[in-house]
């Protein structure tokens, strides 16, 4: 019997950078706690965003937030894991030089980024609905860091082949999407996330159910018995799940979900 649910969002629950989530997915969360099934939402964005998104469910759900960093439920911290706070200064140093890329350093409070770009800023505040402050220097103030992220329009596959071998051996390094790069603690990610939850509230790998679209999900999908990739996913992350759903435009999660109930 499943009794955790989890779901990456952009990609997998809905278009990448959007809040165009179906309406329907509230009532669907409502309906798995009535039958002691948990849902937790598992993405690289932050809390404050993800909070808005699920609004009306935000307190029958767990929030996995910053890819695994962070998860959250019902304003208790189930688990908070943090950079070094030379690291981030070393890494921001670095990508300051990068032509063409934004960056945000990420706080349980909210992000912070020096980018002045428009496009980017409009991302992240309205696509995202994430709380955000634009700093001349983060650098100033020494801050809990949970990740920093690296976003760029065109180049992100290239910049990640660059960076990663660099800085594999600090951080946890993983393609978020098609336009995101991010760096965490180590021992972050959406797989150890899904099994602190599984540790703390009893629940077993084989009681769990997954749903990604992407390289930083497949952590997750070898923490579940029942993992499942939409449609959509890159064909490397669709092999390393047991199932493939329909594509997130086509509601795959909700129709596997719809399923279960």
């Amino acid at each position: 019997m499943i009794k955790l649910v989890a779901s990456d969002i952009d990609g997998t629950l809905l278009p990448e950078g959007t809040d165009q989530i179906n309406p329907e997915m509230f009532e669907v969360i409502r309906k798995l706690k009535e039958k002691d099934i948990l849902f937790a939402a598992a993405s690289g964005r932050h809390y404050s965003g993800m909070s808005r998104l699920f609004e009306p469910v935000k307190k029958d759900m767990i929030f996995i937030t910053e890819n695994g960093a962070y998860v959250n439920c019902r304003g208790y911290t189930m688990l908070d894991q943090t950079l070094d706070w030379k690291d981030v200064q070393d890494w921001v140093h670095e990508v300051r030089k990068i032509p063409g890329a934004s960056f945000t350093m990420d706080t349980k409070e909210g992000f912070y980024t020096e980018s002045r770009d428009p496009e980017f800023l409009d991302l992240v505040l309205k696509g995202y609905k994430s709380a955000m402050s634009a700093e001349e220097d983060v650098l100033t103030q020494k801050r809990e860091v949970n990740k920093v992220a690296l976003y760029h329009k065109t180049d992100i596959q290239k910049i990640a082949a660059e960076m990663t071998p660099r800085w594999s051996g600090r951080m946890h390094c993983t393609l978020s999407g098609e336009i995101w790069l991010d760096f965490l603690n180590k021992e972050s990610n959406k797989g150890n996330a899904i099994r602190g939850i599984q540790k703390i509230l009893g629940i077993r790998p084989e009681e769990t159910m997954v749903f990604g679209d992407n390289f930083n999900d497949i952590e997750m999908f070898h923490s579940a018995g029942e993992s499942y990739a939409v449609g959509n996913a890159a064909e490397a992350v669709k092999r390393e799940a047991k199932y493939v759903a329909d594509t997130n435009v086509n509601d795959g999660v909700l129709k596997v979900l719809r399923t279960l109930l």
